[in-house]
This record gives C-alpha cells, sequence and structure tokens, in this order.
C-alpha cells in the first residue's frame, strides 16, 4: 500500500499521521464494516439513531410553531454539514470495538468527553458554517419568491414545480454543495482523529483530514455521495430511516479514518 508522508505541524503533541493511498471502491469496504460494528450493538447503535429522528421532529415541530416552515428544507439539507459532530458518540462505539471492549449507551453518549475542547472548537465552526448556509437559503428564498414566501399548503408545489422552481433548485443545489464539500474535507476524518488521538489539535486534526480527503479525491467523492443517498433516503422516510442510516455511515466514516489515517 502507497503512503503519502506528512511532517509535523509545529505545536502538535504528537506526529501527524501518514496519508494512506487507497482505492476507490474502499468505501465500501467501509459499508461493510460499518454494518458490522452496527450487528454487534444494535441496541446502542439503534437507539442513538433513535434520538436524532426525536431531535429532528422537535425541529421540525418548532419551526412550524414559529411559522418558520420555509427553513425545513435548508436545515435538512444543513444536516450534511454537522453530521460528522453528531456521530461523534457512534466512532467511540467503533473505537472500543477494535480495543476489545463491549461499549454502552453511556460510552457513546459521554464520548465528547475524551477530547472536549478540541471536538468543541471544530463543533463551533460547523455551527457557524451551518448558520452561514440557512442565512444564504433565506436570502434564496427571497430572491427567487420576492417579498412574500409561499403559504405551508402552497410550499411544495413552489419549491419544486413553479416557474422559479428550476433556477432556485439549481442555484441552492451548488451554493449548498459548496458548503457541504468545505465542511466534508474539514471533519470527514478530523473528528474521529480527535478522538481517536485526544492529545492531537484542531488544526492538525483538519490539516490532516483536508489533506487526505485530496489526496484520495476518488474515493472520497465516491464516499460522500454515498453519504448523500443514505441520508436524503433516511430523510425521505420522515427521518425515520435516520435511525438505522445515521449509525451506518457514522460506523463506517470510523472505519474510512483508520483506513486512511489511523496508522502508526
Amino acid at each position: 500500500m502507497n503512503v503519502a508522508g506528512h511532517n509535523s505541524v509545529h505545536g502538535s503533541a504528537t506526529a501527524a499521521p501518514r496519508i494512506r493511498t487507497i482505492s476507490a471502491d474502499r468505501p465500501w469496504v467501509w459499508l461493510a464494516a460499518g454494518w458490522q460494528d452496527l450487528c454487534r450493538a444494535p441496541g446502542v447503535s439503534l437507539t442513538y439513531g433513535a434520538l436524532l429522528v426525536v431531535a429532528s421532529f422537535v425541529l421540525v415541530a418548532g419551526l412550524a410553531a414559529l411559522d418558520l416552515y420555509f427553513l425545513i428544507l435548508p436545515f435538512a439539507a444543513g444536516f450534511m454539514l454537522v453530521g460528522p459532530l453528531v456521530a461523534v458518540g457512534l466512532y467511540e462505539v467503533s473505537r472500543r470495538f477494535e480495543a476489545g471492549e463491549t461499549p454502552g449507551l453511556g460510552t457513546a453518549l459521554g464520548a465528547y468527553a475524551r477530547n472536549a475542547t478540541q471536538i468543541g472548537a471544530i463543533g463551533l465552526f460547523l455551527m457557524l458554517l451551518l448558520l452561514f448556509w440557512i442565512r444564504v437559503a433565506l436570502l434564496l428564498f427571497a430572491l427567487f419568491f420576492s417579498s412574500h414566501l409561499p403559504p405551508l399548503d402552497q410550499l411544495l408545489d413552489a419549491t419544486f414545480f413553479s416557474l422559479q422552481a428550476v433556477p432556485f433548485l439549481f442555484t441552492g443545489t451548488v451554493i449548498g454543495a459548496v458548503f457541504a464539500g468545505v465542511a466534508f474535507a474539514v471533519s470527514a476524518l478530523s473528528i474521529p482523529m480527535l478522538l481517536d488521538r485526544p492529545d492531537t489539535n484542531i488544526f492538525d486534526a483538519v490539516t490532516a483530514s483536508v489533506g487526505a480527503v485530496i489526496h484520495n479525491w476518488r474515493a472520497m467523492i465516491v464516499w460522500a455521495a454515498l453519504i448523500v443517498l443514505f441520508t436524503a433516503a433516511g430523510m425521505v422516510s420522515l427521518f425515520l430511516g435516520l435511525a438505522v442510516a445515521l449509525p451506518l455511515i457514522a460506523h463506517a466514516s470510523w472505519h474510512a479514518y483508520k483506513d486512511i489515517l489511523g496508522g502508526d
């Protein structure tokens, strides 16, 4: 296996990880490994996923109650930005399995404490990115739907089937893809790394993640597409599918990190 070496960043407590070169079909191996982890701890994984489903329902209900229903779609798309942060507990479950332990739900829920400061810092960045995306989405609604937003009973027709739908969806998709690409490159491997190496700082982790995504861009494009596919399928099922999709993606993401950056 080819390896691209990287020098240690000044100030890092540990040497920067070596970036392995992987083939474009490796994401399927990660999915298989992720499924095995889910099956080894179905109670923990599915409960964790169910908590996300409940949180999604609460968010949708809150937006509807505030008459901000038009933000449901941007928030759903924005989940791609913060997904790696939400999945920290499931990364910990896979990490414990590799250590020969049997993790419980408490282990998953307390995972952030392992490197709270650095994970919190990258979480803050992702949340700011999400808020910026929501602001952009509001501007797009205002641009394409003039000064008034479509009422709830006309929202789907206006968003997907009106004359403005095609340019609105095209523009939103392109801009959203840029946001998602930045978030993916920054967090796809850095958050698992911060959990795995608690003496690593955010700068080294982000540098390694971005470098790994660029170095293995073919495989990472496939992986990003699979994440979008599974997440979209979970959302289309009224968020219920996320109870399975999130644990599967999270466990697989841990194996992606170990495959690319997890070597000594």
